[in-house]
């Protein structure tokens, strides 16, 4: 079962900060104008690559699978890793981990957050885990029916990303930020209609009434003037989804990075973007073949290499903060009073099954079913004219790309499955219409859904905090 929900938030402000390590009174200082110390200060970066290939005989996550017909590791199509940024800038350091994991708990992220600040000094709040998503890795969340958690693996991942983290705070250097952006073009689709509109369309006026299709790949390098290897770091919102058997790995994300190393001589780390409604290739294969989103990643990570642009760093902040999320509690009453009249009715469909069903119900009569809001862990960083906000949802396109339109920065990286896994952050026509990330999805987390305009609420808080480092 999943813990009870956390205490409600008391207080109305929005923002509960800690920002370059200072206390939330410190906010002035941190989203004023950039200070003399600050412009001359030097942008240092390093990284960290550990490996966390899991054994054999391990739960893999992200597919039903009733107790009795887990879906076990047999072998290992590609090694998994942890991949570690560590950024300073003046009196800021934060620590950005790759993970090439489904997805994350919030408690493991504050257990190895924790560590972090004792070991090295960075702050708790400028720790921010971050997995790809691929559904062939264990989880490190619950799941009901969908991937048990390895207490002895997580563990093992938990020292190995701390010692990506020594690994790069020993390899950082001074650098020079350069990004490039491109689409690619066929190496993702809305899965859930074929009447969607891609980011290239997404104005002023576009809202969540249809669904969209972010195709732009970043990729962020950080030149080290050849003190020590330049960095690859790129970001795409497309699902790891692309296998459904019995070998371990990191899906698409491997094969870019093998083509990366290949070609460019430099191992990428990969930063997943809001891809709930999103999954790999044209729509055409994606389920068995990996190749047709790798081909269209790596194509455009390409054209992005070639167009790299100086990014100026004359500052760096960070913030953090718990945001409220709705919770539409008559809705999970509900649901708990249609089992309980007739369980035999839900067996199927939204219940995926008798035995999911009545796993869940057992759970939820143990929640409390009081709470209206779920406290989610977001964090926003600005590295000088670039701007990054981290969320732990599943996020639909629409409002990935709402971030981006509305941000202060000309650039921003909306990162999801971060620090947790809420699940999706779905639109209004989601739950009208019962989809399974609107409906299914909240029962395998054992948590109430969301209000139907939950998401829209999520994204105007992601944009508030991207002003407030913008200064």
């Amino acid at each position: 079962m999943r813990q009870p929900f956390p205490r409600r938030l008391r207080r109305r402000e929005f923002v509960k900060t800690v920002i370059g390590g200072s206390a939330a009174a410190g906010l002035a200082l941190a989203v004023g104008r950039s200070s003399a110390a600050e412009k001359e200060a030097v942008l240092e970066v390093g990284q960290g690559i550990v490996d966390i290939t899991p054994p054999l005989g391990l739960e893999m996550a992200g597919f039903h699978r009733a107790p009795g017909n887990e879906r076990r590791i047999t072998g290992i199509r590609q090694a998994a890793e942890v991949r570690a940024l560590v950024i300073r800038h003046g009196p800021t350091e934060a620590a950005i981990v790759s993970l090439d994991v489904p997805t994350v708990s919030r408690d493991m992220a504050q257990r190895v957050a924790k560590q972090i600040a004792a070991k090295f000094g960075i702050a708790e709040a400028n720790v921010r885990l971050c997995a790809t998503h691929t559904h062939s890795m264990p989880s490190f969340c619950f799941l009901l029916q969908w991937g048990a958690v390895s207490p002895e693996y997580m563990a093992t991942v938990e020292q190995r990303i701390i010692q990506a983290v020594e690994l790069a705070k020993a390899d950082l250097a001074p650098a020079e930020l350069h990004l490039g952006k491109s689409r690619a073009v066929g190496g993702n689709f809305n899965r859930t209609t074929k009447d969607f509109k891609t980011d290239e369309h997404f104005g002023k006026d576009s809202t969540d009434d249809g669904r969209w299709l972010d195709t732009m790949v970043h990729v962020l390098r950080f030149v080290r003037g050849g003190v020590r290897p330049d960095l690859i770091w790129y970001h795409f919102s497309c699902h790891p989804v692309c296998f459904t058997d019995d070998q371990a790995g990191p899906d698409w994300p491997g094969l870019v990075a093998t083509r990366c190393r290949e070609k460019y001589k430099i191992s990428p780390s990969y930063l997943q973007g809001h891809c709930g409604d999103v999954n790999p290739g044209d729509g055409a294969i994606w389920i068995g073949k990996a190749e047709p989103t790798a081909d269209a990643v790596f194509a455009a990570l390409g054209r992005a290499m070639d167009a790299l642009a100086p990014v100026k760093v004359d500052a760096f902040r960070a913030v953090a903060t718990d945001f409220a999320m709705p919770l539409d509690t008559a809705l999970f009453q509900q649901w708990l009073t249609e089992y309980r009249n007739d369980p035999a009715k839900c067996a199927s469909g939204v219940w995926v099954d008798a035995g999911f069903a009545k796993a869940w119900y057992e759970d939820a009569l143990k929640s409390d079913t009081t709470r209206t809001h779920l406290p989610v862990a977001l964090g926003a960083m600005r590295l000088g004219g670039l701007g990054l906000v981290f969320h732990p949802a599943e996020l639909f396109s629409a409002y990935g790309l709402t971030v981006r339109r509305d941000s202060p920065f000309a650039d921003t990286l909306v990162i999801g499955y971060a620090n947790d896994c809420i699940g999706y952050a779905p639109d209004p026509s989601s739950y009208k219409a019962a989809e399974y990330a609107a409906i299914v999805v909240p029962k395998i987390l054992e948590l109430p859904p969301f209000t139907p305009t939950a998401a829209r609420a999520l994204s105007a808080g992601m944009v508030e905090m991207l002003k407030q480092v913008a200064g």
